[in-house]
């Protein structure tokens, strides 16, 4: 079988032919910002990113009557439970809506199905596991506040993957597994897995939990209150402050953790105890996911850029060995997540979902 997988961000699309499970090649198409900025919209993109993953597949030799689906990056829906979804009618209007936000990641859907729908296939146009997958129990729902919940919004796509992953490493069944799993990227989510689902996760879109390269992070409400209302800054700023230019990117200028660890070699202080501070904050999230778990975790799962760093892992693992081993899975492979997912369900071993508004 074989399958094109598609990550649409805000300048590039990614694409990737497999067969089998296996990749063939890929590709990134990459976007001046020139052209990109004459489109009113993310949701007007559509057709020329269309036609430029049909040049790409045309330069690779590739026919569109070759393939037998097509998966796309989930982007901005409603909240869902994870697993591969079918793109229907519903999950295509509130893409184009832009219903649950704006993103370039909700070109996904529409690109697979349009794909799929040209190749002969369009029961096999599938999304996987995006961003807005909520499994929260309740417990992890509630805040001290009612007029605030807390939302569902992390790397699930990563995380799920990585947690399946280790789970076949085991032996195991990934439903039959419990891990805490901390993505750490431009933004870190640490995730609680259990039975297959994901029930307590901190907010990495906007920038809750442990600080990040360009997240501030969960902040003491009494200061941000000030910082709210003292006339300093307005709510375009400090949202901007919260996500995208707080964390490394606050304290030290930098959200290249490369940098910040020559920094620390030619003896600046300042750097390193914000990176020994950013280790330590994520250590104390994979701690509070513990107690989620009520202890009973199989292993720690690193994944992410940021744990391409032996130093900053190891900062990590010498606080929360005592609680699991901690097994290391630097970067990600989003296009091969994607694959996997429709494979799943184009070989029967899951069923897909169904996505309603």
């Amino acid at each position: 079988m074989r399958l094109l997988a598609i990550n649409p961000g805000s300048t590039s699309t990614k694409i990737a032919l497999f067969e089998d499970g296996t990749q063939l090649w890929d590709d990134t198409q990459r976007y001046d910002s020139d052209v990109i900025g004459r489109f009113p919209s993310v949701e007007a993109q559509e057709d020329f990113r269309l036609d430029e993953i049909k040049k790409a597949l045309k330069d690779k030799g590739a026919e569109l009557s070759d393939l037998d689906g097509v998966v796309g990056r989930g982007g901005l829906l409603r909240p869902i439970p994870g697993g591969t979804y079918r793109v229907n009618e519903a999950m295509m209007e509130d893409m184009k809506e832009a219903r649950y936000g704006s993103h370039a990641s909700n070109l996904g859907a529409a690109l697979a199905r349009r794909l799929a729908e040209e190749a002969g296939c369009p029961e096999n146009s599938f999304i996987v596991d995006p961003v807005v997958v909520d499994e929260l129990v309740d417990e992890a729902r509630l805040s001290g506040l009612p007029e605030i919940e807390r939302r569902s919004i992390f790397h699930a796509l990563n995380q799920k993957a990585i947690a399946r992953t280790a789970a076949d490493e085991m032996g195991k069944a990934y439903e039959d597994c419990s891990f805490v799993v901390a993505h750490m990227g431009g933004g870190i989510s640490v995730g609680a897995h259990r039975g297959g689902r994901v029930i307590d996760v901190n907010n990495a879109l906007d920038g809750d939990g442990p600080f990040s390269p360009e997240r501030a992070g969960t902040l003491p409400t009494g200061g941000l209150v000030k910082l709210c209302f003292g006339g300093t800054v307005t709510e375009k700023e400090l949202r901007k402050k919260l996500s995208g230019k707080g964390g490394l990117v606050a304290h030290l200028g930098t959200n290249d953790l490369r940098e910040v660890q020559r920094r620390m070699e030619d003896g600046d202080e300042k750097a390193d105890l914000v990176f020994r501070t950013m280790a330590y904050q994520v250590a104390k999230e994979i701690g509070s996911r513990a107690a989620s778990l009520e202890g009973e975790v199989d292993a720690i799962l690193l994944t992410g850029g940021l744990a391409y760093s032996d130093v900053f892992v190891d900062e990590i693992r010498r606080r929360v060995a005592f609680i699991a081993p901690v097994k290391v899975y630097p970067g990600e492979d989003e296009l091969k997540a994607l694959a996997d997912g429709a494979y799943r369900v184009m070989s029967g071993k899951e069923s897909p979902r169904v996505y309603e508004r």
